[in-house]
């Protein structure tokens, strides 16, 4: 079973491994590995600081004219939980993940282990091909990302974009409800609506408040106009303005 996941994992990420005791390591998760020592919890932590280091130098050098706080947004949505899992499924790392009994009980593995697997692999190629190897593994999937974020002006965050929105037009911000929930405790779903000036706009459910919130601004900012769907596919910001973040 580790070797067929070690196998799989490394033909999806185009990186050879001089040592694959490595790559199986990134791959266990503590549910499987006799003590959390031998899981990938270390890696994890690692990886996390190697692509904080690769992404923020890609955004300083490539964005001259973009102040801190710019480059911040840029780096937050690159290394996200969301895209850091997005890009596990994408590529299939997230089937490589070794796990114990009942934690796969969904088709989806949850973002957070899908997240953190992308970062344990990252770890895995720094420690066992040098900083150029993870650099170049981080860019080959995050580069679309960073040039797309720095060109739609919202950065993903698109409560920040309608709660800017609403200081400069409205006296109040903007109030999030949850309307409806479903799913059993360690998996709900959320229902959560939006209302702006005595307005309220399309709900939306997602597997977290956070990520329900933001799709329901995106309804909102949609709707509002602020925010437009481009012919290839990209949300564009319309009206883009410095934003404050919003959590």
């Amino acid at each position: 079973m580790i070797d067929e996941c070690v196998t799989a994992a490394q033909r999806v990420i185009s990186y050879r491994f001089n040592d694959l005791s490595m790559l199986a390591e990134a791959l266990t998760h503590a549910s499987i590995a006799d003590n959390r020592v031998d899981s990938n919890e270390r890696l994890e932590f690692l990886g996390d600081a190697v692509l904080g280091m690769v992404v923020s130098e890609c955004v300083f050098r490539r964005y001259p004219d973009l102040l801190e706080g710019e480059m911040t947004k840029l780096k937050s949505t690159a290394v996200s939980r969301q895209t850091c899992a997005n890009i596990a499924r994408e590529i299939g790392l997230d089937s490589a993940l070794l796990l114990g009994k009942g934690m796969r009980t969904h088709s989806e593995l949850p973002q957070s282990l899908a997240a953190a697997v992308f970062e344990t692999v990252i770890a895995a190629i720094y420690l066992d091909g040098d900083y150029p190897a993870a650099e170049a593994f981080i860019l080959e999937h995050l580069d679309p990302v960073i040039e797309r974020a720095a060109q739609c002006g919202h950065q993903e965050n698109f409560k920040s974009v309608l709660q800017q929105h609403a200081q400069q037009h409205h006296a109040e911000p903007p109030q999030y409800r949850v309307l409806d929930e479903k799913g059993p405790d360690h998996a709900k779903c959320f229902k959560i609506g939006v209302e702006l000036h005595g307005r309220r706009f399309e709900a939306a459910w997602g597997q977290t408040k956070k990520r329900a919130e933001q799709t329901a601004a995106l309804n909102a900012l949609l709707e509002l106009g602020i925010v437009e769907q481009t012919e290839d596919g990209l949300l564009r910001v319309v009206q883009p303005a410095p934003v404050e973040e919003a959590e």
